[in-house]
């Protein structure tokens, strides 16, 4: 049997543990019983209790705040290939009972019991990203149990995200299998796209917004639609494709906004449509002044809360972000406010959203909540977990209310 070195927490620090958790933060371990230092990245540890009780198996990183993550509740089940194939099947378990076809997030970190871990699947080619040392350690055994469980033709290695950085770990994106070409098909909601994974956002896709993106579909019959931080055109692609007269996109990335023609034209629409290149809110502004106005308007920018200490000006983004965005909803129109910010609750996007209603004097109905899709799983006892929402609001004058 593989023999472990231990790190022993401090009283009390199990709690979290004990509850479900499988993060361990730095100032939780013993360290005057279990010097952090003594381990390289990556290395996997027994986890002890104050009292000398085994907890499970976590690997470690030395460096960073979140130094642990459990992998195991058992001293016996080390982090390999076997213990891989095993949770990649029952993450594949899921997506295959959730999704008819091959196009989903098949790996969600800590929610399939593989933190540091993130596989997008488009059809037969994988994207791989990898954010923790102790991930990174398993790199190779992590190819080959998606080789043994999903059988694809390519995998690409997309280890370019921030987390890396503050694991100490080098950035790189590169085939780890087979050949990826730049741009990967894919379908969401019966609609095509094309994604460049090499060079795109993340993994080249935002598979969370699925089923918020097809109600979104639903309002969107014979209508203008505004998709502002479009990326590829997730949602006004989509918007479109569902009868959509007339769709605006607005992105910062030229590069981005070049692939969202072509995904009009993979779905044969031949509506109007028009890109804008540029700062969201400098286009939404300029969009005002000329008194457009839209039957239903996208507002899903990036993260504007990375951290809790982001929070003050994050959420003064959102406020300003929503306040354009709602000034260009027709009356009677849809606006779908969303947000990826796992600082930001659900709660206080809706009272950004009441505060802005009242000094545009607008009269907003609340009519759907939407989060992220079964392809993100939520792990019930790691709130960081579930991060996504979209509101949904129809937006009328003030009505004397």
């Amino acid at each position: 049997m593989k023999i472990l070195s231990v790190i022993r927490l401090k009283g009390q620090a199990d709690r979290r543990l004990r509850a479900g958790h499988q993060w361990i933060y730095s100032n939780e371990v013993d360290t005057s019983a279990t010097p952090l230092k003594q381990f390289t990245p990556g290395d996997q540890v027994v986890v002890e209790t104050a009292q000398g009780k085994p907890l499970g198996i976590a690997t470690i990183n030395p460096n960073t705040l979140i130094c642990g993550r459990l992998m195991s509740r058992s001293t016996d089940t080390f982090l390999n290939k076997s213990t891989l194939v095993h949770r990649l099947k029952i993450a594949l378990s899921l997506r295959e009972l959730t999704y008819p076809a091959p196009y989903y997030r098949l790996v969600f970190g800590d929610s399939d019991g593989l933190s540091g871990l993130v596989v997008d699947r488009f059809a037969d080619i994988l994207v791989v990203q990898i954010s923790t040392a102790g991930m990174e350690r398993v790199k190779n055994e992590i190819v080959e149990a998606l080789q043994d469980v999903v059988k694809p033709s390519a995998i690409l290695m997309k280890n370019d995200g921030k987390m890396r950085q503050i694991e100490g770990l080098e950035t790189y994106v590169e085939e780890a299998f087979g050949t990826v070409p730049e741009l990967v098909f894919l379908q969401e909601n019966g609609v095509l796209f094309q994604a460049p994974v090499w060079d795109g956002q993340k993994t080249g896709w935002f598979y969370d917004h699925r089923e918020n993106r097809k109600t979104m579909q639903g309002f969107c019959d014979g209508k203008r639609v505004l998709d502002v931080f479009s990326y590829i055109g997730g949602w006004g692609v989509q918007a479109a494709s569902a009868g959509a007269t007339d769709v605006t996109f607005i992105d910062a990335s030229e590069s981005a906004l070049s692939h969202v023609g072509e995904n009009l034209k993979l779905n044969q629409y031949e509506g109007g449509f028009n890109l804008m290149h540029g700062d969201a809110f400098e286009a939404m502004q300029s969009l005002i002044e000329e008194k457009e106005r839209f039957d239903v308007v996208v507002m899903d920018p990036p993260a504007f809360i990375a951290r809790r200490k982001d929070i003050k000006a994050g959420e003064g983004a959102y406020h300003r972000a929503n306040q354009l965005a709602m000034r260009l909803v027709a009356k009677g129109g849809i606006l779908v406010s969303g947000s990826c910010s796992m600082h930001l609750e659900t709660a206080r996007l809706h009272d950004i959203i009441r505060s802005n209603s009242r000094q545009l004097e607008r009269f907003s109905q609340l009519i759907y909540r939407g989060t992220q899709a079964p392809d993100h799983p939520v792990h019930p006892a790691i709130e960081e977990t579930e991060y996504l929402k979209a509101l949904f609001y129809r937006i009328h004058n003030n009505m004397g209310l």
